[in-house]
């Protein structure tokens, strides 16, 4: 089976929209409840570095479909880590 590349690009795009909006239920509440204590920094940090990373390859080969849904994804990932890093600080202090 052969797939025009008009069709890869709907692929791309479904792929695309179905992860960065898988991920925002959990932004939604980190940002409504502020409890943030069932999330891993350290997990956190490695998912939003990999976004971003995701994110330039993305613009390197200039596929749009990569480049959307990162771009989002890593907005989304670094409030909640930057969320999770005050939290952090503000216990211990």
């Amino acid at each position: 089976m052969t797939l025009e590349p008009h069709h890869i690009e709907i692929i791309g795009y479904c792929a695309a929209f179905l992860t960065t909006i898988a991920f925002l239920p959990q932004a939604v509440q980190s940002w409504r409840t502020r409890d943030l204590s069932g999330i891993s920094l350290g997990m956190y940090s490695l998912f939003t570095a990999g976004v971003g990373l995701w994110l330039v390859y993305g613009l390197i080969i200039e596929k749009w479909p990569l480049i959307l849904a990162n771009a989002m994804t890593f907005a989304l990932a670094l409030s909640i880590l930057l969320l999770k890093l005050r939290h952090t600080s503000r216990k211990r202090q």
